[in-house]
C-alpha cells in the first residue's frame, strides 16, 4: 500500500513540477503514459487515448476498433470476408491479433502468407489456384479483400470467346484446367453423344459462334461424306454417333444382301466403290472375289460351298463326308489344286494310286498298280505293311532286321536268288568248301549259332582231337567235293611213320586222341 501511494505520489510531483513550469499546453498527460509509440496507420490518433480507451472499462476497446473499421463491423454482422468466417471470432479481442504500442515500424497485422488459410475466406482456393502466388490477384498496396472474384477479373486474356458467352466462366470451366469443361449440353437442343462428347467446342461453334448453330450433319460431316451427296443429307437414317462405322442400316432388309462374317465389319466402300449405293453389285462370291481365287476357276464360283464367311481359311469343305474319296494322311496336306488341275465340276479323277503317283512308283510298275497294298497314305516309307511271309522267302531271325536295300538291289524286288549264297558269298568263311546250302549248319539267328551234328550227318562222329579242327583242315578244294573218304590215310597220310605198311585204317591201333599210345591187337 505504501509502495503504491509512493508511485502515485512521484507521478503527481512530476506531472506538478511539468505544469508548474510552463508547459502544460504541450504535453497530454496521457501520452506520457503509452507504454509506446503507435503504428504508422495510427500515428494520427496518438494524442487522441479515448478513440481506442475507454478509461472506465476496458472490455469496451474491440467496439472502439470497429466503430473505426466499420468494413471489418460490417463482415462480422454477415459472417462474411476472413474477419466474418474466422473461427472463433465473436469471442475474440481484436488485441489479440493486432496488438499496438510497438513502434512506428511495428507489423500490427502479423499476416503469414505462408500459412494464411483462404478456406476462411469468400474465395476457397481450388484447383489450380492453389499454386497461384497472393500477387498475381492481389494488388500491391491495396487491401486483399478488394480483389475481385470473377473469372474474367483475372482471366480477360485467356478468354477465347471474345465475351460471347458471358462473364461467368465457371458455368462451363472448373479451376483444375481450362480444358476441364462441365458445362451440360443436355439441356440444349443438340445433347451431346459418344463421339460428339469427345468433339473440342470450336469443331462445331467456328468463330466463337454458339447461337443458330446448325444441327443438321451435314452442315458439319459433309467433308466425311463417302457417298458425296447421293444418299441424301440425313446421315443419321443409317449412322450413329458411336462412328461412321457403326451403322444402323438393316443390309439384309433393304438389300436381300445380308452382311455376315468380315462383311459385316468392311467399309461400305469396300464394296460400293463408286460410293453410289444404288449401282447393282453381284450377289455370288465370284463376283468381288475372282481375284483372290486361288484355285483359278477350277473349283467353281461357289466360294460358299468350302468357305465361310469369316476367313478363307481353314475350308469347311470335308471331303471325306462330301465325295467317296476320303482324304487321310498325306493327302489332307495337298493343296486341292494338285489333283484337281481342271474344272472340279466337270473334270472326273481316277482313285487309283498310280495314277498321281506313277512318277513316284520306284518299281517302275513291276509291283502293280495297286500301291497301298503295302504303303499307306502316311508316307511312302512310313508304316510299309508288306508281308514277306506270303513270298517264297519268309523273314525269320536276322533277316527280318535287314534293310529291303540290302538284299534287293533294285527297286524291281523280283529277281533275287533264295539260297543263301547268293547275298552271303562274303560272308563264308568256308570259302564255298562246304557247298552253298548253309542253312544244313547254320541258323538265321547268326552265323556262329549252327547245329550240325558230324556224326547223324555224314556218320563220321567227330570225337577227340576231330572235335577241335576247323571244318576245312579237312574239307579242302575242291569246294563242291564236301563229302571225304572216311578211311584214316585220306588225311594222314603224311603223319602215317608206317609208310602203308599196315594199310589205311589207323584206328586198328591209334585212337582219335592222339597217335602216341598205341595198342597192339
Amino acid at each position: 500500500m505504501r509502495e503504491g501511494r509512493c508511485h502515485a505520489l512521484l507521478i503527481f510531483g512530476w506531472l506538478t513540477g511539468l505544469l508548474a513550469g510552463g508547459r502544460a499546453e504541450a504535453v497530454n498527460p496521457e501520452t506520457l503514459l503509452m507504454p509506446g509509440k503507435l503504428s504508422t496507420a495510427h500515428v494520427k490518433y496518438e494524442e487522441t487515448c479515448s478513440l481506442c480507451h475507454d478509461r472506465s472499462d476496458r472490455g469496451k476497446q474491440t467496439q472502439l476498433c470497429l466503430d473505426c473499421h466499420k468494413e471489418i463491423a460490417g463482415d462480422l454482422r454477415e459472417h462474411r470476408h476472413f474477419h466474418g468466417r474466422f473461427p472463433g471470432i465473436d469471442v475474440s479481442e481484436c488485441r489479440a491479433c493486432h496488438a499496438e504500442h510497438l513502434g512506428r515500424t511495428a507489423d500490427i497485422v502479423k499476416l503469414s502468407h505462408e500459412q494464411f488459410d483462404h478456406e476462411h475466406t469468400d474465395y476457397p482456393l481450388r484447383g489450380a489456384h492453389v499454386d497461384v502466388v497472393c500477387e498475381s490477384c492481389h494488388a500491391a498496396g491495396k487491401p486483399f479483400r478488394d480483389a475481385k472474384k470473377e473469372c474474367i477479373a483475372c482471366h480477360r486474356k485467356e478468354e477465347p470467346h471474345e465475351g460471347k458467352l458471358g462473364r461467368d466462366c465457371g458455368s462451363c470451366h472448373d479451376e483444375s484446367a481450362w480444358r476441364h469443361i462441365s458445362y451440360d449440353h443436355d439441356k440444349t437442343a443438340f445433347p451431346l453423344r459418344d463421339k460428339h462428347a469427345e468433339a473440342p467446342c470450336a469443331a462445331c461453334h467456328f468463330g466463337n459462334r454458339y447461337k443458330n448453330t446448325p444441327k443438321e450433319c451435314v452442315s458439319c460431316h459433309e467433308p466425311d461424306d463417302v457417298h458425296h451427296g447421293e444418299r441424301g443429307t440425313k446421315c443419321a437414317e443409317c449412322h450413329v454417333t458411336k462412328g461412321w462405322k457403326t451403322s444402323k442400316f438393316d443390309h439384309f432388309k433393304e438389300t436381300g444382301f445380308p452382311l455376315e462374317g468380315v462383311h459385316d465389319r468392311i467399309a461400305c466402300n469396300d464394296c460400293h466403290r463408286t460410293g453410289n449405293l444404288k449401282d447393282k453389285l453381284p450377289r455370288d462370291c465370284f463376283g468381288c472375289h475372282q481375284a483372290q481365287d486361288s484355285h483359278a476357276g477350277r473349283l467353281g464360283k461357289d466360294c460358299g460351298i468350302c468357305h465361310g464367311s469369316e476367313k478363307w481359311k481353314p475350308s469347311s469343305f470335308d471331303h471325306t463326308r462330301d465325295t467317296t474319296w476320303p482324304l487321310t494322311g498325306q493327302h489332307e496336306k495337298v493343296a486341292c489344286h494338285t489333283c484337281h488341275t481342271a474344272n472340279v465340276m466337270t473334270q472326273k479323277l481316277p482313285t487309283e494310286c498310280v495314277s498321281c503317283h506313277r512318277p513316284n512308283d520306284v518299281h517302275a510298275g513291276s509291283l502293280g498298280k495297286e500301291c497301298d497294298q503295302c504303303h499307306t497314305t502316311q508316307g511312302w516309307r512310313a508304316s510299309v505293311s508288306f508281308d514277306h511271309d506270303l513270298t517264297k522267302f519268309p523273314l525269320v531271325g536276322l533277316h527280318v532286321t535287314v534293310p529291303c536295300e540290302q538284299c534287293h538291289l533294285t527297286r524291281q524286288y523280283r529277281e533275287v536268288g533264295h539260297e543263301c549264297i547268293d547275298c552271303h558269298k562274303k560272308d563264308d568263311v568256308h570259302k564255298g568248301n562246304l557247298g552253298k546250302d548253309c542253312h544244313r549248319c547254320h541258323s538265321e539267328n547268326g552265323w556262329k549259332l549252327w547245329e550240325f551234328d558230324h556224326g547223324k550227318e555224314t556218320g563220321f562222329a567227330l570225337s577227340g582231337a576231330h572235335g577241335k579242327l576247323a571244318c576245312e583242315a579237312c574239307h579242302r578244294r575242291p569246294p563242291d567235293e564236301v563229302k571225304l573218304k572216311q578211311d584214316c590215310l585220306t588225311c594222314h597220310e603224311k603223319d602215317d611213320v608206317h609208310f602203308g605198311q599196315y594199310g589205311r585204317q589207323c584206328d586198328r591201333c591209334h585212337t582219335t586222341t592222339t597217335w602216341k599210345g598205341a595198342k597192339v591187337h
